[in-house]
């Protein structure tokens, strides 16, 4: 067996070249505050891989993806392992926008601490007398460049959205740039619709899109995980706080509160969390995982 090397490794995913198409590998490391943990949580490359697949399956309608498969035996022997089956995605080569695609329908992290300080948001002006967690009276849009390991991304402004994309496609930077956020909009208004008959409200999410060889729009990396959303339990949902959520963020918070303890999560809070995201993914899909 031929043993096989990333092209890329990010945070969490690893990538490979296989000819005409890709192979996205989600492991099951965790990344926090941009820092990737000292430890491993088991079945989160799997979670992240399947509720992609579901999100992606599910929006067909709107915009074309790049998955192409997630059974193993479609790829190379190399990922016929057993560590690989489940977290793997072959997928379509796309040229990436450099743009992270954000929305917003609800206002809460770094959203509500700018809210707080001048009624903004990614400089977006909003209504007067929100609360925290507050659903928005419509989702906002809010762009961010894509930033290297180790790098924070940044957040932008629509219009700089159209001067990024300028600098690496000359003539198509506003096209894009309107193609992009009506994309985003969309496809949450849909997802997010849908996961609220599950009992499952989607606070926030983040896209990234590529061009296909034609020049189309396609939906790429990974959709509406527990790595890329907030998603809360919409059966205790009460603005005013912070809400509990089927996400990494009762990781941060731990980390948070136990700033001596450096970048390494206690067992106990390994296993919460991927009970976490177990359960999201099983409300969500109606299975449980592997099903």
């Amino acid at each position: 067996m031929q043993e096989l090397k990333p092209i890329k490794e990010g945070k969490v995913r690893e990538i490979y070249d296989n000819g005409d198409s890709l192979i996205m590998v989600a492991t099951d490391r965790i990344s926090c505050f941009d820092v990737i943990l000292n430890n491993e949580v088991t079945k989160k490359g799997t979670v992240l891989t399947q509720m992609s697949k579901f999100w992606f399956d599910l929006t067909e309608d709107i915009l074309p993806n790049h998955m192409i498969s997630v059974d193993v035996k479609d790829m190379p022997e190399f990922f016929q392992q057993e560590k690989y089956d489940g977290k793997s995605m072959m997928c379509r080569k796309l040229n990436m926008l450099p743009i992270e695609c954000i929305v917003r329908g609800y206002i809460t992290g770094s959203g509500w601490k700018s809210y707080q300080e001048n009624g903004t948001v990614c400089g977006i002006t909003l209504p007067e007398g929100l609360k925290e967690s507050d659903k928005l009276p419509e989702p906002i849009y809010t762009p961010s460049t894509k930033a290297e390991i180790g790098d924070h991304d940044e957040n932008i402004s629509f219009e700089q959205s159209i001067d990024h994309l300028e600098k690496y496609f000359p003539g198509r930077g506003q096209e894009l740039a309107e193609k992009l956020r009506d994309n985003t909009i969309a496809l949450y208004k849909k997802c997010a619709e849908y996961a609220l008959s599950k009992g499952i409200i989607i606070a926030d999410t983040k896209f990234e899109f590529g061009l296909d060889e034609d020049g189309n729009m396609v939906i790429g990396d990974e959709m509406l995980t527990p790595d890329s959303s907030r998603f809360w339990p919409a059966d205790v949902y009460e603005p005013g706080h912070g809400q509990p959520s089927f996400d990494k963020q009762f990781a941060r918070d731990w980390l948070k509160a136990n700033p001596e303890k450096g970048w390494k999560l206690p067992d106990d809070v390994a296993q919460k969390t991927i009970d976490i995201y177990l359960e999201g993914y099983e409300k969500l899909t109606g299975k449980p995982l592997g099903k």
